[in-house]
């Protein structure tokens, strides 16, 4: 019974919403200090790319990412903090919009920086930077987070030696049929693959047990393709984002191109943050931050290979997330350094980012999430 209620939840307000929305809810989390105090909440107007003036709707320490339940009910943050890491679940107030805790669990490793849903909405998973390690905590019916039931010690280190002397779980990813989870590892150079057992909440090492990618690359976060055929990887010491060949029955995954995210000649420091696949699956985008923009690619669909389209700078400083609304229709750019959010409005026939104009004030954002179901209320 539990299977089909989260199906249901899953399918009917997600297809509702992308056919009748005209607004979306966004929520953002941020570093907390001077200018920021937990998650803020937004809406996007899907026709005029315009956010409205973001509120406050929860004081938390650095929740950093978030992820929002399949069923549009809760959202769950990562606090990025000295010590232990900690991970937050809120529920979701249907009428405002508004956040009520409802408890907090660690993280199973310190510093976490990343959090994901996986795909029955049974469990999160959670990537631990500052320990190298990943954590798979229970979600109960009510929202509630349990303490881990699984979690994966990564070990290793690779070529740099200010940023890889130790391992550093940056993303925490599933496959598209639930099956093998994907922890991305700028420390020692992997993506480590696991089989997950969402039921019980557990770990187990993959055979392969990890796909390896260029010395020093610091490989960061990660997305699958919609076809299910491919994956990317946006690495981020080296500046690449790597076209990966996926393998459903395995779980392996094999580099079939590695794309500069950086314009040739440009010398000035830099490090990539984010990779996302369209909705559409035709275009793909990396965050530079230093050159301080969006690099767009045109997806092979055949292949899965990258062709460059062009980067966006306008409006933007250290892009540390982005994220595109479900219609396909807008990208909102989070720039750290800038305390804003601004939105571009993406050309259907050749992915490139157009400015609106639009933008929001938001303290130190770091993290961009739509409220799909919500939108069908």
């Amino acid at each position: 019974m539990r299977a089909l209620t989260l199906l249901v939840n899953l399918l009917v307000p997600m297809t509702a919403s992308l056919a009748f929305a005209e607004s979306i809810p966004v929520y953002f989390g941020t570093y907390t200090g001077q200018s920021s105090k937990g998650i803020y909440r937004s809406t996007l107007d899907l026709e005029t790319g315009r956010l409205a003036e973001p509120a406050l709707v929860a004081e938390v320490a650095s929740p950093s990412f978030l992820e929002i339940h399949p069923g549009g009910r809760y959202l769950y943050a990562v606090s990025e903090t000295g010590g232990g890491g900690v991970v937050t679940a809120f529920a979701i107030d249907a009428a405002s919009g508004g956040l009520a805790r409802l408890n907090q669990q660690p993280s199973g490793g310190n510093g976490p920086c990343h959090i994901s849903i996986d795909r029955t909405g049974r469990v999160a998973l959670v990537a631990n930077y500052g320990s190298g390690s990943a954590a798979v905590l229970p979600i109960q019916a009510d929202g509630r987070l349990g303490a881990p039931t699984g979690v994966a010690q990564h070990e290793g280190s690779s070529v740099n030696p200010k940023r890889q002397r130790e391992p550093h779980a940056h993303s925490f990813n599933v496959s598209p049929d639930n099956r093998f989870g994907y922890v991305a590892d700028l420390g020692i150079d992997k993506i480590m693959i696991y089989r997950l057992d969402a039921e019980k909440g557990t770990l187990a090492a993959n055979d392969p047990p990890f796909a390896r990618t260029k010395p020093g690359a610091g490989p960061r976060h990660f997305a699958f393709h919609p076809n299910g055929r491919f994956a990317y990887v946006i690495n981020e010491l080296d500046c690449t984002v790597c076209a990966l060949a996926y393998d459903p029955a395995s779980g392996a995954l094999k580099e079939i191109q590695s794309a500069p995210t950086l314009p040739e000649g440009f010398a000035a420091g830099n490090t990539c943050a984010e990779v996302r696949v369209h909705p559409g699956g035709k275009f793909v985008y990396g965050s530079n931050r230093g050159h301080n923009s969006i690099a767009v690619y045109r997806v092979d669909p055949q292949k899965g290979t990258l062709t460059f389209v062009e980067h966006e700078t306008a409006g933007i400083k250290t892009p540390r997330n982005f994220n595109i609304d479900p219609t396909g229709r807008f990208c909102l750019v989070a720039s750290q350094d800038a305390d804003s959010v601004a939105v571009f409005r993406i050309d259907p026939e050749t992915g490139a980012l157009e400015p609106t104009g639009n933008a929001i004030t938001v303290g130190k954002p770091v993290c961009i999430r739509f409220l799909r179901a919500a939108a069908a209320r």
